[in-house]
């Protein structure tokens, strides 16, 4: 990178977030750690900066637009400019449609639909006056097959894949591109809570027979910030072994 620039990562305290920031902090990026999580908030930033480069931890609720605003005023007062921000924060509640509740619904698109677009406007303010910058949104496979037991994230996902090329049109002009990336079976925290039966039946659909890592969804968001992927925007990246084709 030719001149220091900044990234905002959301929920990147722990899991694709974090590996996400990390692999932006060895790429030469100074990355903000925001999260709910205040502690291991603070830990991430301090590992980013055993790499070289600043850190911010700033605790956020990303579906709040007073928080979405102090996020990214406090990246710009901190550091004077904001580049790239990953819409990674997320969060699931599943249940069979015919049981879910209200709140089970309005939680996961609050956070994973709503949020990103409160961050993404908040940002494309600030990236526009620029005439420069990069969003990368992660969505998910279950937002393109839709998945039993997940309507409320399903649905989140396959909104914020439609959000990213609604912003795409709107801001190509100003130099601002906007993509997703769509993880399938990520082995985190997440996945880990899962029943092995349920597990075993995801691996059994996915041509390369493993998992995904969280490193393998943060290369793919690294490309998409690069200027080698400077001529792409509106698009969506699989990231599943072959799970979704």
């Amino acid at each position: 990178m030719s001149e220091e620039k900044v990234a905002i990562v959301t929920g990147s305290a722990r899991g694709i977030g974090k590996a996400i920031a990390l692999k932006l902090a060895k790429e030469g990026y100074h990355v903000v750690i925001s999260d709910i999580l205040k502690e291991t908030a603070e830990k991430t930033a301090k590992e980013i900066e055993s790499l070289g480069s600043k850190s911010l931890p700033v605790v956020a609720d990303v579906s709040k637009l007073e928080d979405a605003q102090r996020l990214i005023k406090e990246t710009v007062d901190a550091f004077g400019k904001l580049d790239v921000l990953v819409n990674n924060a997320g969060i699931t509640r599943d249940n069979l449609t015919i049981r879910m509740s209200e709140a089970e619904w309005d939680s996961v698109l609050n956070i994973n639909l709503k949020g990103t677009f409160l961050c993404s406007q908040q940002a494309a303010r600030v990236m526009m006056k620029k005439r420069y910058g990069r969003i990368v949104n992660i969505a998910s496979v279950s937002g393109i097959l839709g998945t039993a037991g997940q309507a409320n994230y399903a649905s989140s996902k396959a909104g914020v894949i439609a959000l990213t090329k609604a912003f795409a049109r709107e801001l190509g002009a100003r130099n601002i591109t906007v993509n997703a990336v769509a993880p399938g079976f990520i082995l985190t925290e997440m996945t880990e809570k899962l029943p092995d039966k349920v597990k075993e039946e995801y691996l059994s659909q996915i041509p390369l027979k493993r998992g995904g890592t969280p490193e393998d969804v943060a290369n793919v968001v690294a490309f998409l910030v690069s200027d080698a992927a400077a001529y792409m925007t509106g698009t969506t990246l699989i990231v599943s072994g072959g799970l979704v084709m």
